[in-house]
């Protein structure tokens, strides 16, 4: 009910993740990343828990395939979960256990795990990865989307699709961009209109972060 994508940038070390599922409020579940560690998504019958376990173990000086198989060992339902790991080093791990449900699969390319499962088609989670790393678009988010978007139409999932999100990490504890539709007759379109609101203030919240002495106005009434 669920397909993903985990990538790293190799030029900014920055980690990304897009998600999308019939169920709701997929992300809230299964996106986790942290800056400067690693990404990771956990889906299929979903264990959250799982997210911040392995990048605890990648925080601590495992790489993916270890820290995965470190998790994974304590995990008491393994052969329910889909998990894919994209670490500081841009190694890459998955695990698809033998309960995934319907047609599944993954795909490990440089700096990036792609993974599904009820999937219309295997094909889906090629055109998902190949989406985002054959795309001219600056940001790691339009590459995100343009993945999602390649996904999307060599069939996404088996049923309709309901929620979406996207996650980003850079340079900075949290994330710059965290966006989600928990709910939606169309995810694809509203997660898309949601960047466009965002790209445009991304950075000017990083900068209140980090300086708010230098920081943009909020362009509210009395703010000035």
């Amino acid at each position: 009910m669920t397909f993903s994508l985990v990538v790293r940038d190799e030029a900014t070390g920055a980690f990304g993740i897009v998600i999308s599922s019939s169920s709701p409020a997929v992300a809230s579940r299964c996106a986790h990343a942290r800056a400067g560690v690693g990404v990771v998504a956990t889906q299929n019958v979903t264990n959250p828990a799982l997210g911040p376990a392995v990048l605890d173990a990648l925080a601590a000086g495992a790489d993916a395939p270890s820290a995965l198989a470190q998790v994974l060992a304590g995990e008491l339902f393994p052969e329910y979960r889909q998990v894919t790991v994209v670490d500081a080093a841009g190694r890459t791990a998955v695990h698809s256990g033998a309960n995934s449900l319907g047609i599944n699969t993954h795909r490990e390319g440089e700096n990036a795990v792609a993974a599904g499962n009820l999937l219309a088609d295997e094909q889906v989670i090629t055109e998902l990865l190949d989406g985002y790393s054959t795309s001219s678009a600056a940001s790691m988010e339009e590459r995100l989307l343009d993945g999602f978007r390649a996904a999307l139409a060599a069939g996404g999932e088996a049923g309709p699709l309901h929620s979406a999100g996207m996650l980003v990490v850079e340079d900075v504890p949290w994330p710059v961009t965290d966006l989600r539709v928990d709910h939606s007759d169309d995810p694809l379109g509203e997660l898309a209109g949601l960047w466009d609101v965002w790209r445009p203030q991304k950075n000017d919240y990083r900068v209140r972060g980090v300086n708010p002495t230098s920081a943009p106005s909020y362009g509210v009434p009395g703010d000035e």
